[in-house]
């Protein structure tokens, strides 16, 4: 049985964004665009299957011109372990550079991972037959994407920037193209590689162009991923 290797659609938006660069530590200072590993969470957001199957981003059209604002928070300067923590004590005032008014259309494939392919782990719970096909999790995407029925609420970078989105069927015509400008990002953060180290992963950069607002996006197995 063949089975057909779909690319869906999803149109996110939202007031605010913040996709921080990981080279900066002490002030958040956000790309000026989405990268794949948050396109790819807001993908994750609607169905995961964790063993079964994963998410390829494969390009980003940008909507909306790119306009910057700033903020300050207070934030927690410790990370919560056995130990209580008194806020009052750690609270940090930080300034947050960080995108205004943000639309994008990403494009991803579900990527399915055969039985035979799969670690032991993956069996702990739950033996799948061996005639499991991809069809079976198109269907649970379309469907729930299709009724806007999500796990857990998309955000934009940070988890306080929350996303609005929407499902973009192949036959629907866009109501919005992408911007009409030409754009070297640099070097920009591609994903973590958690098949390496579950503990403490790898980060992956590639090199970001946008061509008349669209940002194509290279395989993870692709020469242009740095690791």
């Amino acid at each position: 049985m063949e089975y057909t290797d779909k690319e869906y659609c999803l149109e996110v938006w939202g007031d605010w964004a913040c996709f921080t660069r990981p080279e900066l530590k002490v002030e958040r200072v956000s790309y000026d665009v989405i990268t794949p590993s948050a396109a790819r969470a807001i993908f994750e957001a609607i169905l995961f299957k964790r063993y079964a199957m994963r998410w390829q981003v494969t390009k980003i059209e940008v909507l909306k011109p790119i306009k910057w604002t700033t903020i300050r928070r207070n934030e927690v300067g410790a990370l919560a372990g056995k130990s209580p923590i008194f806020i009052e004590d750690k609270r940090q005032q930080k300034n947050s550079l960080i995108l205004q008014d943000v639309r994008y259309r990403i494009y991803a494939k579900l990527v399915f991972i055969p039985v035979k392919d799969r670690p032991n782990e993956a069996f702990a719970k739950h033996q799948p037959n061996d005639d499991e096909n991809p069809m079976k999790y198109y269907q649970m995407f379309e469907r729930r994407a299709s009724q806007g029925q999500c796990f857990t609420q998309p955000y934009l970078g940070c988890r306080e920037f929350a996303a609005d989105w929407k499902y973009i069927d192949n036959k629907e015509q866009p109501e919005l193209f992408p911007l009409s400008e030409d754009r070297d990002f640099g070097i920009m953060l591609y994903d973590m590689d958690f098949e390496g180290n579950q503990k403490k992963p790898d980060a992956m950069f590639y090199r970001a162009r946008m061509e008349q607002g669209v940002i194509v996006v290279p395989d993870k197995d692709s020469e242009e991923v740095l690791r």
